[in-house]
């Protein structure tokens, strides 16, 4: 009987043990796991099209997060800043899970389909990074309404830079839902380190 029960009791010990290093286990995965980002507000549907010529709406890039930014192809001082630290997003972010990458025109009068397919060529942009225009109207009232960032177009008289149009340098998250999920200026590699942060939380239901 004494044998009997040394058994049983070491049995139960090795149970708890390993209930333990379960429970224990899942806390340090959780530990390990971003913070998700707070909701900051909802991109509404839009129709534009891209460098190739084919029409977008919201509804392309449900169910995947996607990072926008917001570019013009005649601009010297900035833009091609963005376009490069996205462009290092679009080599070393991994392909799984999925995730797409967005530029947005702030130049719709110039930067056509073919003019933007250039753009994207000069930064070898992967099949996932497209590159949106459309009518003024509507792009400027996306971005200031829906993007909830400023933009100031050039003045009608005068036809190219120059006078540079005025535009935010931040990188927007969005998840799956259309939900904004952080902004982050594109120009400061601490604001990088955060979105990086911020898009695996998304990544994993955050």
């Amino acid at each position: 009987m004494a044998g009997g029960g040394a058994r049983r009791a070491l049995l139960w010990g090795a149970l708890v043990a390993a209930l333990l290093a379960i429970l224990a286990a899942a806390l340090v995965e959780r530990l390990r796991r971003p913070e998700p980002p707070p909701y900051l507000g909802a991109v509404p549907d839009f129709t534009l099209v891209d460098h190739a010529g084919r029409r977008w709406t919201l509804r392309d890039l449900a169910g995947r997060p996607w990072i926008a930014d917001f570019i013009f192809t005649r601009c010297a001082d900035t833009c091609p800043r963005i376009s490069e630290r996205m462009a290092r997003l679009d080599r070393e972010l991994p392909p799984e899970p999925p995730l797409r990458l967005v530029s947005f025109s702030v130049d719709p009068a110039n930067d056509r389909p073919e003019v933007l397919a250039r753009y994207a060529r000069t930064y070898a942009a992967s099949p996932r990074w497209s590159f949106l225009t459309g009518e003024p109207k509507a792009l400027y009232t996306l971005i200031r309404e829906g993007f909830k960032l400023g933009v100031e177009p050039l003045p009608r008289d005068v036809p190219s830079p120059p006078v540079p149009i005025t535009h935010s340098t931040r990188f927007v998250l969005i998840d799956g839902r259309a939900r904004i999920r952080g902004y982050y200026d594109a120009l400061d590699p601490e604001a990088a380190v955060r979105l990086r942060r911020d898009l695996k939380a998304v990544q994993q239901g955050g």
